[in-house]
């Protein structure tokens, strides 16, 4: 099912990219899946993400941390002496700058390229993400969140609330990844940020699963 998902969602992308692509996309590819270079990293990030489905063939599942409680703007996650907690604000154009092409389609914030959306002024944007191991709570970069909007954090499917989202261990337990996907038409993307031994190591971003 993942690879049948995974294989219409490219026909559609690659579909309406032809039909819409009448403005340039300034996003970065510097930290597409595709680029990893650490061997264990790729591993295991294949196991969860989309853009890694070609090599998650015969790969164990990682463990994950379960949801422990979500509400209309944030997600918690907590177990294994591990917390994590991602919050959302809505976005106010105000307080930013806003790059037009042609004067119809946005594609900087504040000079820089966003994901989720892309050509759209936002309605919410990431307000922060609290990593806490052991009761240290991690230093986490700005950087790795401040360019990606209109997250979904969680869906009420008829009463029943779900999360694409994800906080997995990779096997020897050295590493964190906090997986988020924002899976809904008109502006895909899913990130990974890693953790490991306690410190923030890198982001994994790809994007442009649905159009």
């Amino acid at each position: 099912m993942r690879l049948l998902f995974i294989f219409c969602s490219i026909i559609i992308a690659d579909f309406s990219f032809a039909q819409t692509a009448d403005y340039p996309d300034y996003r970065s590819k510097k930290d597409l899946f595709t680029r990893i270079q650490e061997k264990d990293v790729r591993s295991d990030v294949a196991t969860f993400t989309m853009a890694g489905i070609d090599e998650s063939v015969g790969k164990l599942p990682l463990k994950t941390i379960p949801v422990k409680e979500t509400t209309a703007n944030s997600i918690t996650f907590s177990g294994n002496n591990i917390r994590v907690v991602i919050t959302t604000a809505p976005f106010d154009g105000t307080k930013h700058k806003l790059n037009y092409y042609e004067n119809k389609h946005l594609v900087k914030i504040d000079n820089k390229p966003f994901f989720g959306d892309y050509g759209k002024v936002p309605k919410t944007q990431i307000r922060s993400v609290v990593v806490t191991i052991d009761k240290d709570t991690i230093a986490f970069p700005p950087t790795a969140w401040i360019d990606l909007y209109n997250p979904i954090l969680s869906v009420n499917d008829r009463g029943t609330i779900k999360t694409n989202n994800k906080v997995l261990l990779s096997a020897d337990g050295r590493k964190v990844y906090v997986y988020m996907l924002k899976q809904e038409s008109g502006g895909s993307y899913e990130v990974t940020w890693i953790i490991q031994d306690k410190k923030f190591l890198r982001r994994v971003v790809d994007f442009g699963f649905l159009k």
